[in-house]
C-alpha cells in the first residue's frame, strides 16, 4: 500500500515538476522581451467567423505564444480604415498590421492579385507550394516592401463559387452590361467580355444588390454568402468563381514595425500566421456542404457557368496577362515565374490527383454510403 502511495505521489511530484519547467522555461523565453501592443485592420466584418476570425486567431495565437507581452488587437472593417484601405492603412502606419487580399490593390499594382488570385490560377494546395516552398515568397517580397510591408500568408478559402445573379447566364451575350461586384484582376477580364465590374467591401454588397446598384455580385462561398444574407435577393447561385481557384489572404505587416519586432515575437507572429492558414481552409471544408444544402431548401438555385463563357473568359484573362507585362516590372517578373510553376502543378495534377478525384467524385457507388 505504501509502495503505491509512494508511486502515485512521485508520479504527481514528478508532472507537476514537468509543467513547472515548460512554464518556467516559456517565461525564460520572454524574459526581458518587452510588451508591445499592436493593432490589426482587417478587410473583413465581424459576422464573418470565417476571415474576421483567423484575424482574430492570429492575435490570439501570438499572445499566448509570448506569454501575454506582444498584444494585437483586431479591428473589424470601417473601425479604423474601410475593408479596402487596409494596405495604405500599414504603409502609413496608421496600424501596424492588417489581414486582407491583396488583389483589392491590383490598382495600384496588378502583380498584388497574384498575391490572392488570378483567373484560372492554382488551388490552395498549388497556392501553399508555390508561396513556401517554389519561390513566391521571395518573388512577391520587392513588391511588398516597396510599399513598406511583410507579407505573412494568413489563410486561403478553397475554391470560391461564381456569385449570386438576378438573372441567368446562358451564354456571354448575358454579361454584356452587368454590373457585377468581383474582386481583384477578375474584374479587368470580365470587362473585356462586356461586364461593368464594381469593387465592394463585404460590408457594401449586400445594401448594393438590394437597391439594384449592382446586378450581381461574387463573395466566397455557402457559408459567408449565407450570413451576408445575397441569398435573399438572387436566387441565381453560379459556380466555379474561376478567378480565385484558391486564394490567398495575407497578414501584411508594416516593414519598419517588423524589424524592429524581436525576433521571437517575429517567429511567434509567423507561427500564428501558419496556423490560420491551416485553419482557414479546413472550417470552410467542414462549413460550406451545410451551408450548401441550407441555400437549397431555402429555394437557392445551383447553376454551373456555360463552357462558353468559361472559355471565353480563359481567353481573355490570357490577353489581359500579356498586355500587363510591359505595364508593371513586377507583374514581368513575377508572373512568368508564377506561370510556369502553375503549369508544373498542372500537368502533376492531372496524373493522380484529378484522376483520382474526378473518379471518386462521380462514382454513384460509394455516393451516400456509410
Amino acid at each position: 500500500m505504501k509502495r503505491r502511495e509512494f508511486l502515485k505521489t512521485a508520479g504527481v511530484g514528478a508532472g507537476g515538476a514537468v509543467l513547472l519547467t515548460a512554464a518556467q522555461a516559456r517565461a525564460q523565453q520572454t524574459s526581458g522581451l518587452p510588451s508591445i501592443q499592436w493593432r490589426l485592420a482587417a478587410s473583413w466584418p465581424k459576422s464573418l467567423d470565417t476571415l474576421f476570425g483567423g484575424a482574430e486567431m492570429v492575435a490570439r495565437r501570438v499572445a499566448e505564444i509570448t506569454d501575454g507581452k506582444f498584444q494585437i488587437r483586431a479591428f473589424a472593417a470601417g473601425e479604423i480604415v474601410p475593408a479596402l484601405q487596409v494596405l495604405d492603412a500599414v504603409q502609413a502606419g496608421t496600424v501596424e498590421l492588417g489581414h486582407t487580399a491583396t488583389y483589392y490593390y491590383f490598382g495600384k499594382d496588378p502583380t498584388f492579385a497574384l498575391g490572392t488570385a488570378v483567373c484560372f490560377g492554382m488551388n490552395t494546395r498549388q497556392q501553399n507550394a508555390w508561396w513556401y516552398s517554389g519561390g513566391g515568397k521571395e518573388a512577391m517580397a520587392p513588391l511588398f516592401s516597396e510599399y513598406g510591408c511583410v507579407a505573412l500568408l494568413a489563410g486561403n478559402t478553397g475554391c470560391q463559387m461564381g456569385g449570386w445573379f438576378r438573372k441567368e447566364i446562358k451564354s456571354v451575350a448575358d454579361l454584356k452590361g452587368l454590373k457585377f461586384r468581383i474582386g481583384g484582376m477578375a474584374g479587368l477580364v470580365l470587362a473585356k467580355l462586356g461586364v461593368v465590374p464594381q469593387l465592394i467591401g463585404a460590408p457594401d454588397i449586400y445594401p448594393a444588390l438590394e437597391k439594384g446598384t449592382i446586378d450581381a455580385a461574387e463573395w466566397v462561398g455557402p457559408y459567408d454568402d449565407e450570413k451576408l444574407g445575397f441569398n435573399k435577393v438572387a436566387q441565381n447561385y453560379y459556380y466555379p468563381g474561376f478567378w480565385e481557384g484558391g486564394p490567398m489572404l495575407m497578414t501584411l505587416v508594416n516593414e519598419k514595425k517588423w524589424n524592429e519586432l524581436p525576433k521571437p515575437y517575429q517567429a511567434a507572429l509567423t507561427a500564428a500566421c501558419g496556423e490560420v492558414n491551416s485553419w482557414m481552409p479546413a472550417k470552410y471544408d467542414e462549413q460550406n456542404p451545410q451551408a450548401l444544402r441550407r441555400l437549397i431548401a431555402s429555394g437557392t438555385k445551383l447553376r454551373p457557368f456555360p463552357r462558353s463563357v468559361m472559355e471565353a473568359a480563359e481567353k481573355a484573362s490570357y490577353q489581359l496577362y500579356d498586355e500587363l507585362k510591359p505595364k508593371s516590372k513586377h507583374w514581368a517578373a513575377v508572373y512568368p515565374q508564377w506561370k510556369k510553376f502553375r503549369d508544373e502543378q498542372f500537368l502533376w495534377f492531372r496524373v493522380a490527383e484529378s484522376t483520382y478525384d474526378n473518379y471518386t467524385f462521380s462514382s454513384k457507388l460509394g455516393a451516400g454510403k456509410s
